[in-house]
């Protein structure tokens, strides 16, 4: 018998040891990255994007809500690049799902992998397909599509996997530029990167998270170095910190 029921526990083991997977890939999944920008960090973006989510968990918690929540807020704060920012809002819809659930069956997860379909769509201004919103919506089109009374996590994870990979292979026929570099989406490839470590840890053998924790966890931004007076020099690639300055509130 497989598990019939995902709980906090659960879902901090799988994303830990998803994280880790993508630690141990993040290279690979950087030299793929010629979309929108050939700047060679997908891998990076997205492997601190879900560790900031994992370090963000309760610590043993059980209850799915409450990891799920920890796991949201942790993704959005440390969001990196495109990719990162998309990830974020995928685990977004997904935990928003998940919202005042102490535990979920195979449907109510079928359900919140939907919502974060739905969520990561309506973060992009302008979607383009070939990507890693392409690749999560396909694969978890086809994993719904597939659950029945005797489905499990485990059987769930499979079909998600599988046509993860089927919608990543498709990505070159979808985007010109991935067909002329020969490669195929990085974001896509990242995310198959977590899902395979996440169903690694349903199997009992869950990608080592040691290596990951020593390596001290995202470098947070000195905030205390930009002034009103700073100049951005580059138009590409650009992240807005804003910083509310409470000391000033009420001055004219």
């Amino acid at each position: 018998m497989g598990t019939t029921v995902l709980d906090g526990r659960l879902l901090a083991r799988m994303m830990r040891s998803g994280a880790a997977n993508l630690y141990g890939s993040k290279d690979t999944v950087n030299d793929l990255n010629v979309f929108p920008i050939p700047d060679g960090d997908t891998g990076d973006n997205m492997f601190m994007t879900i560790d900031s989510g994992c370090r963000a968990m309760p610590d043993g918690a059980e209850s799915l809500c409450a990891v799920g929540s920890g796991v949201a807020s942790g993704m959005l704060h440390g969001a990196r690049g495109n990719s990162g920012v998309i990830l974020s809002r995928i685990a977004a819809g997904i935990c928003g799902g998940l919202e005042g659930l102490e535990k979920a069956d195979v449907r109510s997860l079928g359900s919140s992998l939907k919502k974060g379909v739905a969520e990561a769509y309506s973060a992009v201004s302008v979607p383009v397909e070939g990507t890693i919103l392409t690749v999560y919506r396909e694969a978890v089109d086809y994993m719904t599509g597939r659950i029945t009374d005797g489905s499990t996590i485990e059987s769930c994870m499979d079909d998600l996997i599988f046509e993860l990979q089927e919608a990543l292979d498709r990505t070159p026929d979808q985007l010109q530029c991935l067909k002329e570099a020969g490669v195929v989406d990085s974001g896509g490839a990242g995310l198959l990167c977590i899902a395979e470590g996440m169903k690694k840890a349903l199997e009992g053998r869950d990608a080592d998270y040691t290596a990951v924790q020593a390596a001290g966890g995202p470098v947070q931004p000195d905030f205390d170095l930009f002034t009103e007076d700073t100049e951005f020099k580059f138009g590409y690639c650009t992240e807005f910190m804003l910083r509310l300055r409470t000391d000033k509130v009420g001055r004219t």
